[in-house]
């Protein structure tokens, strides 16, 4: 049993709905469709969602909501037409999306997320019709109906523990069932979404809790590469990934997939594929809790940009009891999360997101620490990259280390700091931004460049 998950570039157009269509149809496993907001049709097209998120702001100054309401429901008219289905079912959509401007919004925490929900919503609904005029015994199901019950936390809202029970109940219909993606509904009733990108997630819940066998995550790429190919030209894919060596990729840059999404599938134990809508006879790339053979031992190289670092140094900082938890106070104060925290027995460097850092938060950092923790010297440095190189198998191999030394001193790339954790799953460089990119070729040259 599968649960299938398709995003915005697969559901784009009435074309891109027949290869879903045929996707769906050439697998009886596949029983869960979840579907997201139809996205560009070209690269001059609009998403419909940024066009819900306008609707949304044009309403909230009570401006004339009337043209970028006309322009939404055109766009799924348009896809209603072309796939011959049901002017009941256009009427419908259109009257979903005319009610969106009744929402009252002053003082309403969860408007601006009805809004949002409204792409998936009814493009569901589009896809099951589409489905049952096709000859699939398919139907619509609500978050609601379905039991996704979330947290109270618009815009990044958390499945509740209890919806896996009523999840699982799911398993017994013997139709093929179509959910939309990025939203659940509080206990309260109320839409709530979770962070952008969010159709991943759900179709990760779902696969948890109806206990699938596998989870497919259908995109516009064939599965997941070896480094970005903006950077490198040409990376091979990767036929396997741990969810391990996935969650090290996604946080130092791989967008492929929503980072969240992993969490419900992980811990549900469900292998994940990423295909290609485009290319559906591509394997794509696995991921799964534990490798099924050899591996290389780095699978993946990737780099990510905006961070900062608070450098201090304080002698004898090592013979001070509690000295790294008082920094860190400083930090929870300020409502700042940390990124790394290498360290030396006199040196402690705290790396950020440089979003997280404002004007008068970083000079309300370097007076604490001055004043409260008395450092001999404090500074904040800016423009830095992180570099992974990541792999389950990289413990057993000695000369890791080495080779990507080795690798950036030949190409002059200077190494601010350098970390591992316990698990020795990933190895973190940080560099200078503008040497970025040259540091993946790079390491990607020294790791894949002879095989």
């Amino acid at each position: 049993m599968k649960v299938i998950k398709f995003g915005g570039s697969s559901l784009a157009s009435a074309q891109q709905l027949e290869k879903v269509l045929n996707i769906v149809k050439s697998d009886p496993d596949r029983r869960f469709v979840v579907v997201s907001a139809p996205g560009k049709r070209n690269s001059e097209d609009t998403k419909v969602t940024d066009a819900l998120i306008k609707y949304y702001k044009t309403s909230a100054a009570n401006q004339d909501v009337t043209g970028i309401q006309n322009w939404i429901i055109t766009r799924f008219h348009d896809m209603i037409s072309e796939l011959g289905l049901s002017e009941k079912l256009a009427q419908n959509i259109a009257f979903a999306i005319q009610e969106l401007a009744k929402i009252e919004i002053e003082g309403n925490d969860f408007a601006y997320d009805a809004f949002l929900a409204a792409g998936e919503d009814n493009n569901a609904k589009l896809i099951a019709e589409y489905f049952q005029k096709n000859g699939l015994t398919a139907r619509y199901v609500h978050p609601k109906q379905a039991g996704i019950i979330v947290t109270g936390e618009p815009g990044n809202a958390s499945i509740l523990p209890s919806s896996y029970d009523k999840l699982e109940e799911l398993r017994d219909s013997d139709e093929i069932l179509v959910i939309p993606g990025f939203f659940g509904v509080t206990a309260q009733g109320q839409i709530c979404t979770f962070s952008r990108g969010g159709s991943d997630i759900t179709g990760s819940i779902v696969a948890a809790g109806v206990k699938a066998d596998l989870y497919e995550n259908f995109t516009d790429v064939d599965g997941i590469f070896a480094a970005h190919p903006g950077v490198v030209k040409n990376p091979h894919s990767i036929t396997e990934l741990t969810y391990k060596e996935m969650r090290e990729l996604a946080y130092a840059g791989f967008s492929v997939l929503h980072d969240e999404a992993l969490i419900p599938a992980y811990r549900g134990r469900v292998p994940l594929v990423i295909k290609n809508t485009n290319n559906p006879s591509h394997p794509g790339t696995k991921i799964v809790t534990k490798h099924s053979g050899a591996t290389f031992p780095v699978v993946g190289i990737s780099g990510a940009s905006d961070f900062v670092s608070i450098n201090m140094s304080k002698y004898l900082m090592n013979k001070e009891v509690g000295f790294g938890r008082k920094v860190l106070q400083i930090l929870e104060d300020l409502n700042i999360r940390f990124e790394h925290m290498p360290t030396g027995i006199d040196d402690m460097s705290i790396v950020l997101k440089a979003k997280q850092l404002t004007p008068i938060k970083e000079q309300e950092i370097i007076d604490q620490l001055t004043r409260k923790l008395e450092v001999d010297e404090v500074s904040i440095e800016k423009g830095l990259s992180i570099i992974m190189i990541v792999g389950e198998n990289m413990k057993n191999h000695i000369g890791v280390m080495e080779t990507a030394a080795r690798a950036l001193s030949q190409s002059n790339i200077n190494l601010e700091m350098i970390s591992q954790g316990s698990s020795e799953l990933s190895i973190m460089f940080v560099i200078k931004t503008e040497q970025e990119e040259e540091a993946v070729r790079s390491l990607y040259q020294a790791f894949f460049g002879e095989k």
